[in-house]
């Protein structure tokens, strides 16, 4: 989801659209954090993708997103207690939330509690099994046939894993395995054509794995800061994705971020340097750690806000976990502020690199617009840092409205999101006490 200026796009993912029925919560440690935010302190741009969005006022957004945190707390503990009765939990249509479980005893409990209930046949534990050998299968595949398959998803609700499939030949021919059953198969959009789009300011950056003077055109890339953050030092850095550092691999992965000056490229001022990067691998996640330099902490980048659309900013009072139907707003240099709902918190998808290089990366998916450039841009639910945006089903369109019809037969635009709290936690567990360590989402402005 970087984009080249004058390229297409480097990396592709496709979520199934499908798992709009796929309840699940994560496994990461949930903590509800209240908005200290009032409605009418939202900016105004956020708001009206929220109306346009998700057709909820800003109260009924604000509200949705807290009691998607309370549940997300709620079900780690009941989980923790009761591993074979937990099968899933996530906010409704109707906004009110809901606890899955395999048996009537655990049904009462939950009930009990406050909780609408589900009866399901197989636990969350069970179905999690499933979705490791399902992708273990799939890193055996040779590389022409891995690559038609873009992601997998739990789907909980009917007790089932969804595969994504590229619509392609390759795709259509696809064997699966028959060591799993209940496996859905959904057929995704191949991706279409190249995109010319100029960079936008505000939350947008440009990088280049060398000097910009001495970079072709064709070889700068575009990306969006995601959240602003703070280590144990009082270092100031910027989470954004990590496949947007272009030195990313290499034994220095130090690589120069930029504010674009359109009319005269090579003269972009620098904001700060890739100090850290990761995608795939082990954790799974795809995230980049960007420490900036002293003209960004004096354009306010040191501050606890997200810049969205005609440089409004959405102060962030807290973090939060990916929870089904919460509802959520993204930033990013290309759609700007666009929402939707999580749809599933746990898809497993390849990203493949400018190198043709394959990724499995981990995140949640939800249905905000993303086009290409929105990449590392922020992912709030309520006025809490969710994640940062890894890739879409849409990079390749060349706006939200037009990705909307395209993509409609497929159930509409998807997003991967990486969850901010695992991201953190890499960091910090990686930093060996150094940069990084300690590292916090601002949540309290810096006093200088």
């Amino acid at each position: 989801m970087r984009k080249s200026v004058a390229r297409r796009a480097a990396v592709k993912a496709a979520i199934a659209s499908t798992v709009l029925l796929a309840p699940m919560i994560g496994t990461s440690p949930a903590v509800a954090e209240a908005p200290q935010l009032k409605p009418g302190d939202l900016p105004a741009e956020l708001v009206q993708a929220v109306s346009r969005d998700l057709k909820m006022t800003p109260t009924e957004y604000l509200d949705r997103s807290a009691r998607a945190q309370e549940l997300s707390s709620y079900a780690r503990e009941f989980r923790a207690e009761r591993p074979d009765a937990f099968a899933g939990a996530w906010i409704g249509t109707d906004g009110k939330p809901i606890v899955a479980v395999t048996s009537p005893d655990a049904a009462k409990i939950a009930a009990a509690d406050g909780y609408q209930t589900r009866l399901a046949p197989v636990s969350a534990d069970n179905l999690e099994t499933s979705l490791t050998q399902l992708n273990q299968w799939i890193s055996g595949l040779p590389n022409e046939l891995s690559s038609a398959i873009n992601s997998v998803a739990i789907d909980f609700l009917n007790s089932q894993l969804v595969l994504s499939v590229a619509n392609t030949p390759v795709g259509h021919v696809l064997n699966l395995p028959t060591l799993i059953a209940n496996i859905k198969v959904i057929l995704s959009p191949n991706g279409g054509g190249p995109v010319e789009r100029h960079p936008m300011g505000g939350d947008t950056y440009i990088s280049a794995p060398g000097s910009l003077k001495d970079t072709a055109l064709r070889g700068v890339d575009v990306c969006s800061f995601g959240f602003n953050s703070v280590d144990a030092a009082g270092n100031a850095l910027n989470i954004s994705a990590g496949h947007c550092d272009p030195n990313l691999g290499k034994s220095d992965q130090t690589a120069g971020v930029y504010l674009p000056n359109v009319r005269d490229i090579p003269a972009s001022p620098e904001l700060g340097k890739f100090v850290r990067a990761n995608l795939g691998g082990q954790s799974g996640l795809d995230y980049s750690v960007i420490k900036l330099n002293d003209r960004a902490v004096r354009a306010g980048m040191d501050q606890p806000s997200v810049r969205g659309a005609n440089g409004t900013t959405l102060t962030i009072t807290g973090i939060a976990d990916p929870v089904i139907g919460a509802p959520v707003c993204k930033s990013g240099q290309s759609s700007t502020f666009t929402c939707g709902f999580v749809v599933a918190d746990r898809v497993e998808t390849q990203l493949f690199t400018a190198d043709g290089e394959s990724k499995t990366v981990r995140g949640f998916a939800s249905t905000a617009c993303t086009l290409g450039g929105d990449s590392g841009g922020a992912i709030v639910s309520g006025t809490l840092a969710l994640g940062i945006t890894s890739g879409s089903n849409a990079a390749e369109a060349p706006s939200c409205d037009e990705a909307n019809i395209a993509l409609a037969q497929y159930g509409g635009t998807a997003t991967l999101g990486i969850p901010i709290r695992p991201i953190l936690t890499d960091i910090d567990a990686s930093a060996g006490g150094g940069l990084g360590s300690g590292i916090t989402v601002r949540t309290r402005p810096n006093a200088g």
